[in-house]
């Protein structure tokens, strides 16, 4: 039993000995949605009233919603394609930017790694509008029902960037700006360390000082409520 087990812990002392001086393997997201996704359908309540899935892609979020007992409305710039039917999920195609949503509003708005594009051209056919990301959360925030509506957002975060045509990513400036007009409810913020490529909750400070590219950031979570004296 001895030698097996100094036979194994040389075997381990060779293996972390053959690695010496190697770079760590760059960081990357794998992942990130299954965080997001999970986080989101963890603060969805049921019956949740009416809903919007913005930037909704194939809508599994606002299908989620859907079953929770809410009125969905998948919204994206593309025509949104579901391979899926419920009376009370609809999709509809438009830009945040300039669409006439008329009276409606929402009890909730599910806001999932999609504001940071809005107004990067070069993907999801963006137009080049350099803070339509703090527009578009403004008209986001407008179209929350008072006073209890919510916004469930998550988002890149890091060193304050911009990867065009990809993502903006939100630091100590932009992400305050992005929130301006919200009461934060709840945040939470994760990463990945060079170590392990896996991801961990982190604090405020250690996620927004990120060092991130076009291919990796922390990820900032956010339950936000409208500050009514800003309307």
């Amino acid at each position: 039993m001895y030698i097996r087990k100094l036979a194994k812990s040389l075997g381990y002392f060779v293996i972390r000995l053959s690695d010496f001086g190697k770079k760590n393997a760059p960081l990357d997201l794998a992942g990130d949605r299954y965080l997001e996704w999970a986080w989101m359908v963890a603060h969805l309540p049921d019956n949740p009233g009416d809903v919007m899935d913005f930037g909704c892609g194939d809508a599994f979020l606002g299908l989620t919603a859907a079953i929770r007992g809410g009125n969905v409305v998948g919204f994206d710039r593309k025509p949104p394609r579901v391979p899926y039917f419920m009376d009370n999920l609809t999709m509809q195609a438009g830009d945040i930017l300039d669409f006439d949503f008329k009276e409606v509003q929402f009890d909730i708005i599910m806001n999932c790694s999609s504001i940071e594009h809005v107004g990067l051209p070069g993907r999801y056919d963006s137009t080049n509008v350099p803070n339509g990301d703090l527009v578009g959360m403004d008209r986001l925030r407008k179209l929350l029902r008072p006073p209890d509506g919510t916004i469930l957002l998550t988002v890149p975060v890091g060193q304050d960037a911009v990867f065009s045509p990809f993502h903006r990513v939100y630091g100590v400036r932009r992400l305050d700006l992005l929130l301006k007009g919200f009461h934060v409810i709840q945040q939470e913020f994760w990463t990945k360390r060079p170590d392990r490529n896996e991801w961990i909750s982190v604090g405020k400070k250690e996620a927004l000082t990120t060092q991130a590219s076009s291919s990796f950031y922390a990820l900032g979570f956010f339950i936000l409520k409208a500050d009514i004296s800003q309307f």
